[in-house]
């Protein structure tokens, strides 16, 4: 691999403790998966989340998921994808137009996110939640109308729920309370500051920490792990996204866990091995494995 400061970073060194990347996109990584699952291997991250963001991207990871037993899968519609499927926009996923479809279109996708979260390989039902900062007030009632939706989807099969939450700690809360939270809840790349970190303690839910941790103006994130309880962290990647410092600005990938984990670690005052190992066995708890 490219040691380049514009290619991708070099393997860490490896964790003495295995860990699982709760949240990856390896449909948006360069290589294939099973190169992307072999670098992670070989320093200590035996198992990926694969998230989908929209029909075709829930569809591979399942699949994937069935083919590859280190990779677990969650599937969704993305809080922005929903408004698009029915408002229309040329900015999705896919980066293509799409013209708009109206309530059935996405009534015929939430349907199919149905189906797809009652394979064995399925997960978790996300990343789903509410974004206040691409998707503007044209867009928030149906983005909260699939946000709940996808709550029932969750619930009906038993899977745990993956939220992104963007810009919207408030309605976040709000909407899971109003619904009654899934029995696992993982707020995926935490956002939050430290009271919030509070709430979400005293409500059971798991909070997933990124490279953005690492960050020299994340002082408020490194605040909330600080708080967060041990049985409740996570680690993920959101790879190609949210690469750790000192890499940041080059490419993401799940073999770059250990360097978040270990800045994780520093900041909660515990040693790198109590943290993966508190890591491993909540992944395993949060997805039901």
């Amino acid at each position: 691999m490219s040691s380049g400061k514009s290619g991708p970073p070099p393997l860490p060194e490896p964790l003495a403790v295995a860990v699982a990347d709760s949240h990856t996109h390896l449909d948006m990584q360069d290589g294939t998966p099973e190169e992307g699952l072999a670098r992670a291997a070989a320093v200590g991250v035996t198992t990926v989340v694969q998230v989908g963001c929209d029909l075709p991207g829930s569809r591979w990871a399942a699949d994937l998921a069935a083919a590859h037993e280190p990779v677990w899968a969650a599937v969704a519609l993305h809080p922005n994808e929903a408004p698009r499927i029915v408002l229309g926009d040329p900015d999705g996923w896919s980066g293509q137009r799409r013209a708009p479809g109206g309530l059935p279109a996405l009534e015929d996708a939430l349907a199919e996110i149905d189906a797809l979260a009652a394979r064995p390989e399925v997960r978790a039902v996300g990343e789903t939640g509410l974004d206040h900062f691409r998707t503007g007030p044209e867009g928030a009632e149906v983005q909260e109308k699939s946000f709940r939706r996808h709550i029932a989807i969750a619930k009906r099969h038993g899977k745990a729920l993956v939220i992104h939450d963007r810009e919207a700690h408030d309605d976040v809360l709000r909407v899971l309370e109003e619904e009654g939270a899934p029995e696992r809840t993982v707020f995926h790349c935490y956002s939050g500051d430290a009271a919030m970190a509070k709430v979400c303690a005293e409500r059971g839910y798991y909070m997933s920490f990124a490279g953005n941790v690492t960050f020299k103006s994340a002082q408020p994130l490194r605040d909330a792990l600080a708080v967060a309880p041990l049985d409740l962290v996570l680690v993920e990647t959101d790879a190609p996204f949210l690469t750790p410092a000192p890499y940041r600005g080059r490419p993401n990938a799940p073999y770059l866990i250990p360097v978040t984990l270990r800045a994780m670690a520093q900041a909660k005052g515990v040693t790198e091995d109590e943290l993966a190992a508190a890591v491993a066995a909540n992944t395993a708890r949060a997805f039901d494995y």
